[in-house]
């Protein structure tokens, strides 16, 4: 969270504040894909990340989300913020001044494909 506040404010974009509901949601998105071995948006039960943040009860006008895999040298919050930097549409997210809320959920599962897998929800009330 902090490097994607960093980044923000390196642009004059105001930080992100973190929002419990959506982080519970984040995290349960990223144990359902590592538990279930998948890399998706769309959960294992057919949830969009929408449904997954209006289910944690942050209610919001606007919302987008991120997600990002990796293993080894990969498999860290570095990586994923440089993965995310690298993909216009994920950097779009993170820098977006519409956004004003932020949950950030990491689940590392050994047997998974990738590992760790990171979910950012970003969204505006």
């Amino acid at each position: 969270m902090s490097l994607i506040n960093q980044e923000r404010s390196s642009r004059g974009i105001s930080p992100l504040i973190v929002s419990s509901q959506l982080t519970a949601a984040a995290r349960q998105h990223s144990r359902d894909m590592a538990c279930n071995d998948f890399f998706s948006h769309t959960g294992s039960d057919g949830s969009s990340p929408f449904d997954r943040m209006a289910w944690s009860g942050f209610s919001f006008t606007a919302a987008a989300e991120n997600i990002y895999a990796g293993s080894g040298p990969y498999n860290s919050p570095q990586q994923a913020f440089n993965g995310w930097m690298n993909s216009t549409g994920h950097r779009t997210n993170m820098l977006n001044a519409t956004y004003t809320h932020v949950g950030i959920g990491y689940i590392y599962c050994a047997s998974s494909t990738y590992g760790g897998y990171f979910t950012a929800n970003f969204a505006r009330p």
